[in-house]
């Protein structure tokens, strides 16, 4: 059986949206409502990686833990990793679940659902998808798209990450939701990795672990999380949270 522990990665130095971690949605910083979300999935404790004290400060008053990471990370994968280490020198965890700090709409069963595929002894990593409903998406490079063979009902087996419309021809496609689940080994071997041609050419991380021939599946959800990165987003997660 794994042992899985949530780490979500929280930086301040947001270009979009400066201190968004702490930007308040009813009352309560942004970081917050994404560690509840975490909690309510019960697969495991839950611990922020912070850049900054202020984020620790703000997780601890709600009754969260959080421990302060290096600065100078260049991803979310990076800053779990080292805060990983601290947490579990044991290596009592072989699941590490990174839930990105700017998700406060997502919901608890989609967090559970990004391990199941983790259940296969041969995938190294899982992550999520929703099937893309609007049209105007099919076409938006802000919208990451997966391509990928079904291997199974509300599952895929990645091939391809872009931000352009694929795969073409007839058909579903898949928007991305950024919300990964790790072996253990797999996190430590992903982030010992320099960046691939791919990863750069797109600006997709998850290029990188395809390309070293990592295997990643996908979970199938019924819709995306609102992803917070300016401060439109942060006012219609305000009304959408107002809403629950």
């Amino acid at each position: 059986m794994s042992r899985p522990i949530v780490l979500i990665p929280a930086r301040m130095a947001s270009t979009r949206l400066p201190g968004k971690p702490l930007a308040e949605i009813g009352g309560t910083p942004m970081i917050v409502h994404v560690w509840r979300r975490a909690m309510e999935a019960r697969i495991g404790p839950v611990v922020v990686a912070a850049d900054t004290p202020e984020i620790i400060a703000a997780v601890e008053t709600a009754g969260g833990r959080a421990i302060l990471t290096r600065g100078e990370h260049r991803s979310g994968s990076d800053r779990i990793f080292e805060a990983l280490g601290a947490i579990d020198p044991e290596r009592r965890y072989d699941v590490i679940v990174n839930v990105q700090g700017d998700l406060p709409t997502i919901e608890a069963q989609a967090i559970r659902a990004a391990i199941g595929p983790l259940e296969d002894a041969g995938v190294d990593i899982a992550t999520l998808a929703a099937p893309i409903m609007r049209e105007e998406e099919r076409g938006d490079p802000n919208v990451v798209k997966v391509v990928g063979s079904a291997i199974g009902a509300h599952r895929l087996r990645a091939l391809y990450f872009t931000r352009a419309t694929a795969p073409s021809g007839e058909g579903p496609l898949y928007h991305h939701i950024g919300l990964y689940a790790y072996r253990r080994s797999a996190l430590a071997r992903f982030v010992a990795l320099p960046p691939s041609a791919l990863e750069l050419r797109e600006r997709l991380e998850q290029l990188r672990a395809l390309e070293a021939g990592m295997r990643i599946d996908v979970t199938i959800v019924s819709a995306v999380p609102l992803g917070v990165d300016t401060a439109r987003d942060l006012q219609r997660a305000r009304e959408l949270l107002r809403m629950r």
